[in-house]
């Protein structure tokens, strides 16, 4: 019966009243060593960011690998229509005019990039995702409002249940939840 509960779990959330409390609870949280933690609050706060050492994203790859591809495409389109498939001699100008080419390569690197961040942000953060765990515990409406969450996730390889309780009721929060799928 054990077993079937922890197999259900998402892992544990505190809920703290103050933005210094929760920045404090994730610095206390990445020095014991749990490292699968996200932080819910009404607003952003800079030093929780830091404090969970979130911050590494791969979306400016992607966001060049887009502006690459984009410049690519444009440059090659106007290149392939111009040289190879219609070419036209227009005032003894040569087929590979590149100059006239620049506003399509520069518009299609501008769209091939933002079309990249946006879908990159997505498929990267998992979303939509119209059900999240945390959507089962209780009180986690609150974290749009007034109150703010830390949860370390199941998964994290220092999670043991019991363990992981008592360190987050030592962080002083309001109320420690479990979080089931």
């Amino acid at each position: 019966m054990k077993l079937d509960h922890v197999a259900r779990l998402y892992g544990l959330v505190a809920e703290f009243d103050t933005p210094a409390a929760i920045v404090a609870a994730a610095k206390e949280a990445r020095a014991a060593g749990y490292r699968n933690l996200e932080a819910y609050s009404p607003f952003p706060i800079e030093e929780l960011a830091h404090a969970l050492d979130n911050h590494h994203s791969k979306v400016p790859y992607l966001v060049l690998g887009g502006a690459i591809a984009g410049a690519t495409l444009g440059f090659g389109l106007c290149y392939w229509t111009s040289v190879i498939a219609y070419p036209m001699n227009i005032g003894g100008r040569p087929f590979n005019s590149w100059p006239a080419f620049i506003p399509v390569t520069y518009e299609c690197t501008i769209l091939f990039a933002s079309l990249s961040a946006v879908l990159g942000m997505l498929a990267l953060n998992g979303l939509p995702e119209p059900h999240h765990p945390l959507f089962n515990v209780d009180r986690f409406s609150l974290a749009s409002r007034d109150k703010y969450f830390l949860c370390i996730e199941a998964k994290d390889p220092k999670f043991e249940t019991s363990q992981t309780r008592a360190f987050l009721q030592g962080l002083r929060p309001s109320e420690v939840s479990d979080v089931e799928y």
